[in-house]
Formats: structure tokens, sequence, C-alpha cells
């Protein structure tokens, strides 16, 4: 049965079906919603616990803490929220911990506005934090997905003991839509070999991030980067809109591929063949589906609401082959059809 929910709730609900049963949290707009659902609904679930966190650098080492007894948790913030936790987040890398970081973006920089911007893809995909590693980036373009996504957060987290960062902006938080959710998202998780559950009758685990030695530290990095490996050949995910004849393909993620969907339908009632590629996972990103495209296609146009992120990501992935040109918006300003068609038209 499908429910209007707001994306902030969805994502809320599908943590809790998901297994989630702590959140840590500061209140921030556009996310607040997501806080104020938890308060209401973890008390009501066995060994459930909200707290709000006295900042958000506080909520980010309660995650860290929470998961390293292998429970699922998550925290959910904002732009400058996010930047506040990218110490911890590089900490819960480093130490190989599974959890969910939740980003409602809004404009910036500094203060900014809580307007939606999407101008935190630096930020989430090249390392927010110190030190080398990676988070798997999920970007979801509709409420059904927020649910679906943090669902797939956990999974991932799991997967590979690593934190997943979920992308969205305040147009997607903010919006109400149907959305179906299972009673429950099952977890065949196993914790046991790491997971600091108390050491009677076993010997104790270790959870650490700190190698004195340079030739330590270097062999635990490679080994961070061999499971990053895994995930780039493994977790691709992305959405292709009638490329396969396109003459010129549009990239877009989250709420900005909705227009850019409408602005493709509209070129091709004018006679120009365009399509569409939308990345859900924005690390790894789709490279090779982008570098196929780029052997026939004319030329790539990327729309996002910044001054251009993504778009970086997309010339390396074309490597030359064929232009790419940038239009976007910032400030909370989305691109409309009509701009996208008319950036697209006068270049064809």
């Amino acid at each position: 049965m499908k429910v209007l929910m707001k994306g902030n709730e969805a994502l809320s609900e599908a943590a809790i079906r998901a297994g989630a049963t702590l959140y840590f949290g500061y209140p921030i707009t556009p996310q607040n919603e997501v806080a104020e659902y938890m308060s209401r609904r973890l008390p009501t679930i066995p060994g459930g616990a909200y707290i709000q966190a006295e900042t958000e650098v506080a909520a980010i080492n309660m995650v860290y803490g929470a998961v390293a007894t292998g429970r699922r948790a998550l925290t959910t913030s904002s732009s400058p929220g996010i930047s506040l936790m990218a110490e911890g987040i590089s900490y819960l890398a480093g130490s190989e911990l599974p959890a969910v970081v939740i980003n409602i973006m809004r404009g910036g920089p500094g203060l900014g506005n809580i307007n939606p911007e999407q101008a935190d893809y630096f930020q989430a995909v090249k390392g927010g934090g110190h030190g080398s590693y990676r988070l798997i980036v999920l970007a979801p373009s509709s409420v059904q997905e927020m649910a679906d996504l943090t669902v797939l957060a956990f999974s991932l987290a799991d997967r590979y003991r690593n934190p997943v960062m979920v992308v969205a902006d305040g147009n997607l938080g903010q919006m109400m839509e149907p959305v179906e959710l299972a009673e429950r998202y099952p977890s065949d998780a196993d914790h046991s070999s790491w997971a600091l559950t108390g050491a009677k009758g076993r010997p104790g685990h270790t959870i650490t991030s700190i190698y004195l030695d340079a030739d330590e530290m270097e062999a635990y990095i490679h080994k961070l980067y061999a499971k990053y490996d895994v995930a780039e050949r493994s977790e691709v995910r992305f959405e292709e809109y009638l490329t396969e004849d396109a003459d010129v393909v549009l990239v877009a993620y989250g709420i900005v591929s909705r227009v850019v969907r409408s602005a493709v339908e509209e070129l091709r009632a004018k006679g120009i063949k365009a399509g569409m590629v939308r990345p859900i996972t924005l690390w790894p990103f789709p490279k090779a589906v982008l570098k196929g495209l780029a052997e026939r296609v004319r030329f790539f146009l990327v729309s996002e609401m910044s001054m251009g992120q993504m778009v970086e990501d997309v010339q390396l992935a074309v490597n030359g082959q064929r232009p790419v040109y940038f239009y976007g918006r910032s400030g909370g300003n989305v691109p409309t059809p009509a701009e996208i068609v008319a950036e697209v038209a006068k270049r064809v």
C-alpha cells in the first residue's frame, strides 16, 4: 500500500524498517523532519533511541560508537552540518565501520540559505574529510528512492564495512509523493568478527584507525582500496533514458534529472534526438556508459544545481572524445526545461 510522505519522512521510516534503531542528529533546515520523525518513532521500537546531540561533531561520533557495537545507526544533516561531520566520517572509513550519513543539501558556501542545491558533490564524492578513503554515494531523484536508497545504503555499508552517504536536496526532502515500503527489509549482515560486544568467551576485538608505522599504514590503505576497487566494479548504478538513438546526451542526478527528462522530451518533439544518463551512484561513477556513448553522440550537456561539479567526472569519463558542456543554476534556483532546451538547441 502506498502512503503519501515527505522525502525526509520516507527515508526515516525506511531506515527503521531496514533495522536502524539508533539515530543521532542536530537540527538544521531542510532536514529537520527527520529528527522530528525519529524522536517519535524510535522510542516505540525495542532497543530504539533518539538522541539530539549538542553539535554535528558530537552526532557523528555517537554514530561511531554505536556502529562499533554492530548496531545499525544513522545521522542526517544539511551541508554546513556535514562539513562539521567530515572528521568523523574519515574516522568511520578509517576504522572500517558501516554507517549511513544522509545530506539534504542546501545553499552555500558558508551559512548560505535553506534553499535546495547540489553543491556538495565534491564534498561527498571526492572526500570531505582527510586521508585516503572513499564513500559510496547514492543520489535519489524521487521520494520513493529516498526510501529505497536509504535501505540500500545500509546494505552497502555492511557489505563493504564503510560509511555510505545519501545525497538529496531540500526539494526532495520537503516534497510529498506516494511511497511503498516493505514491512521489514531483511539483513543477513554478520558483525561477529569485529563488533565490540564484550569479549567474554572469545578473543577481544580492536577497532582503530591509527597505524604509527609508515609501512603498516600504507598496507592498511591498500587494504581499504582493494575493497573500493570491488565496489567500483560491482556497485555502479545509473538510469538511461532514450539514449539508444541519441545524438545529444544530457547528464543529471537527483531532482535536476526530473527537469532534464522533461527537457529531453521537449527536444525530441522539436526533432532533436536527445537522451539522458542519470547517475544513481555518484561514486562509483558510471564512467563506462558515458565512455560508450561518447563513441557516437555529438556532445554531452551536464546540468546541476551548482556551478558545475559533476561535470568534471563526466569530462574524465568522456576523456576528450566529445565536447562536454554545462548548464547550472545556484543559490537555490532550479534549472527549467525551457532553459535546458535552449542550451542544447543553440549547440545543435
